[in-house]
């Protein structure tokens, strides 16, 4: 089983990799590659059987790259050590000292969005079940 994206697409999106960001997002690329895959099997979809279609499988390999890319870079920037660490909000009281944090990501793991995985198709749709009370026809004593 092969990697959907690598080390090279990340930095070619724009994002800059230290030597210990880079074997990180390695591993995070193996990680997210296979949960892509246990995904679209969720769904009963093979992921790999549809990027090898002739027709889509190019366009859906490049959308498969993007959204892995996109989930690494998340998980690479919650982990950065670049000031805030990943603080989204952050309030700050003198008197009484009060500190009031909120994180983007502090477990630093790597998830996908439900709007990227709707875009590759892997998002399960809602169902509707239901059940009849009542007996139609037949006895009714």
């Amino acid at each position: 089983m092969s990697d959907y994206a690598t080390v090279a697409d990340i930095r070619a999106a724009g994002y800059p990799l230290s030597a210990s960001q880079e074997e990180s997002a390695q591993v995070l690329l193996t990680q997210g590659s296979a949960r892509l895959r246990l995904t679209a099997l969720r769904v009963r979809k093979n992921l790999d059987a549809l990027i090898a279609d002739e027709t889509t499988g190019a366009d859906y390999a490049l959308a498969v790259k993007s959204v892995l890319v996109q989930a690494v870079i998340r998980a690479l920037d919650s982990a950065s050590s670049s000031g805030q660490g990943g603080i989204v909000q952050g309030s700050q009281t003198l008197g009484s000292y009060t500190v009031q944090q909120t994180f983007f990501n502090p477990g630093q793991s790597l998830y996908f969005l439900r709007s990227e995985l709707k875009d590759l198709g892997l998002y399960p749709s809602q169902t509707y079940g239901a059940v009849e009370l009542w007996a139609s026809g037949g006895d009714s004593s």
